[in-house]
């Protein structure tokens, strides 16, 4: 192939790759779109299709571009110099784009779909990125300002009002100017007195609502005397249809907590994500950009980020990848970076028998889960593929641990270590070392967010299946999320029973059971027998949650599920409520 040809198949090549992201991204906005109509019209099942739906967009389109480009191109992709023309012709596309970071994302998709692991470097790849996202800036901008001190302007309840007017939500209010008046007085609350207004005080906010489950939700700043104060505003919808406002947020691990990775992805309509993004970093600057981007539902962006990030890391560390400590899993070998927090998690070889499931069941409970609501209760995972990792790096006993249970996972290329598919996601506290090593309180407050969790999962269709304190962790802040999702089930396949009277003496006494178990039956009786054997877990699981113990509690929760009701379970604590903090009761 000639210099000219090479560069004419580059220019084709790059365009239609391009062609494919748009058309992936044009879809990826379509859905928010969407969802600020069905939210308007109170369609909670539509919107969590929606967002299960979106989860495989990306996917979808890579596997489309790269069909395109091995049916129009075929072989004339095989040559090293084409594609380093390919790369170079894609970075000129992408100087007036609005979400260049995502293209360089599909664009290494697609090519890495296509070429051998060798070449994935920065060559042919987007290692690095090539376009800078400052200042990229849509039209309309990313956000809108507003000027409370502004004479003009009517003072702070008619700015928060024209605020909430600009989002255009086509349903009414229930009492605007009641929720306003409860913001304000929020507000006070939270901002040193005596309040003194300056000539630069104003109210920026993300020019898109940000929807998720029943919610939608304002992300902005107030600005005074140039001190930025976060807040979120959740709207939500009652019964008959009208809108109301529920509370607001200043805290800023209560915004952070928004954005938790044990939450489901947002739905926003951004022309610019870079730039929502960078308004995101300046409201909680100590989120990693990989876990903002997630949470828009950028996913795969979030993937390439914390990649880069985790390359980084490695090169300015020189600690050893071990075990992770804890209870050996009886499907994964799992294995941390002590000086990173996230752990490494591959299907083992020989899954233990009792499991009764195998590495394409697994993989299935783990997509469920990245697809499913995960109510502040289950974590989410980076899935990779391929993964090259420094073979000095690792500890001996980590090497001997995964050639034993994951050995068809690994490849020895000189000194790196591939790793076929893992999972990677945030380190936390094993529940069951928590409560042995922890106070009274500790455990108490272990228990309490143990049976809490349980009831948000069952709430939102969710039964853990395996209740044992080792599957579930404990956050840096003291919550407890699930973890472990080999024998995940959906309440609505669950057959809950009680558990029926023995005939006589003799069968209560035996060793096996006097009733027929199906493979979908649970018996929330026996709960109790392999949880509370520690006298101060059992004080405060039964004073916390004997309900969890007992059949009405789900069978119950399973009617409501498959009468079609969705629980409200808000990603805020009760108390901060404006039911609860501002309205009297009778």
């Amino acid at each position: 192939m000639s210099e000219e040809e090479e560069r004419e198949l580059s220019k084709k090549v790059a365009s239609d790759i391009l062609a494919g992201f748009d058309k992936h991204y044009r879809l990826f906005r379509y859905c928010a779109q969407q969802t600020k109509k069905l939210f308007e019209e109170g369609d909670w099942h539509l919107i969590q299709q929606l967002a299960r739906d979106r989860i495989d967009f990306y996917d979808e389109r890579v596997k489309e571009a790269v069909d395109l480009l091995r049916r129009n191109y075929g072989s004339l992709l095989m040559s090293e110099s084409v594609w380093a023309k390919i790369k170079t012709r894609f970075v000129t596309y992408l100087v007036d784009h609005k979400q260049p970071e995502l293209a360089e994302t599909f664009f290494n998709s697609a090519v890495t779909k296509i070429l051998h692991r060798d070449y994935y470097h920065n060559r042919f790849l987007f290692v690095r990125p090539a376009v800078s996202t400052d200042y990229v800036e849509s039209d309309p901008p990313s956000y809108r300002s507003y000027y409370p001190a502004n004479p003009k302007s009517g003072g702070l309840r008619k700015t928060l009002k024209r605020l909430i007017r600009d989002f255009s939500l086509n349903a009414e209010f229930v009492d605007l100017e009641r929720d306003l008046r409860y913001v304000v007085h929020a507000a006070r609350q939270v901002m040193p007195r005596p309040i003194k207004v300056d000539p630069d005080c104003q109210i920026q906010v993300l020019s898109s609502l940000f929807f998720r489950n029943k919610g939608a939700y304002i992300i902005g700043k107030f600005i005074n005397a140039n001190m930025p104060q976060p807040f979120a505003i959740p709207i939500l919808r009652d019964s008959s249809g009208k809108l109301y406002i529920d509370t607001v947020l200043f805290n800023v691990q209560q915004i952070a907590t928004l954005f938790s990775f044990t939450r489901a992805y947002f739905l926003v309509d951004m022309e610019t994500p870079g730039a929502y993004v960078q308004f995101l970093r300046t409201l909680l600057p100590n989120k990693p950009k990989a876990e903002m981007y997630t949470m828009l539902g950028l996913h795969k962006q979030g993937k390439t980020l914390f990649y880069r990030d985790f390359l980084h890391h490695l090169k300015h560390s020189h600690d050893e990848f071990i075990v992770a400590p804890g209870i050996k899993g009886l499907v994964m070998a799992v294995f941390t970076l002590p000086s990173y927090p996230y752990v490494f998690k591959l299907i083992k070889d020989k899954i233990a028998p009792s499991k009764e499931i195998d590495r394409a069941g697994v993989m299935r409970k783990y997509q469920l889960v990245k697809e499913h609501d995960r109510v502040g209760r289950m974590a989410d995972t980076w899935e990779y593929s391929h993964v090259g990792l420094p073979l000095n790096r690792f500890s001996e006993e980590l090497i001997e641990h995964l050639k034993d249970t994951c050995e068809s996972s690994l490849t020895f290329e000189d000194d790196t270590v591939v790793i076929k598919h893992v999972y990677i996601e945030r380190r936390m506290t094993p529940l069951n070392i928590y409560l042995q090593q922890g106070t009274d309180a500790e455990v108490e407050h272990g228990i309490t967010e143990y049976g809490n969790a349980i009831k948000q999962l069952a709430a939102a269709n969710i039964f853990p299946g395996d209740m044992l304190f080792k599957n579930f962790g404990v956050t840096r802040l003291g919550r407890v999320v699930f973890y472990d999702y080999d024998e995940i089930e959906y309440m609505t396949d669950s057959n809950f029973r009680r558990i029926p009277d023995a005939p006589n003496p003799e069968a209560e006494m035996s060793s096996e059971p006097w009733y027929t178990v199906g493979p979908k039956d649970v018996f929330p009786e026996e709960f109790g027998h392999f949880l509370l054997g520690d006298r101060r877990v059992r004080k405060a699981f039964l004073g916390k949650h004997r309900d969890l113990l007992e059949y009405e509690f789900w069978q119950e929760r399973k009617d409501r599920i498959t009468q079609g009701h969705i629980e409200d379970i808000f990603p805020y604590s009760e108390a901060v409520r404006f039911t609860n903090r501002f309205i009297k009761k009778p």
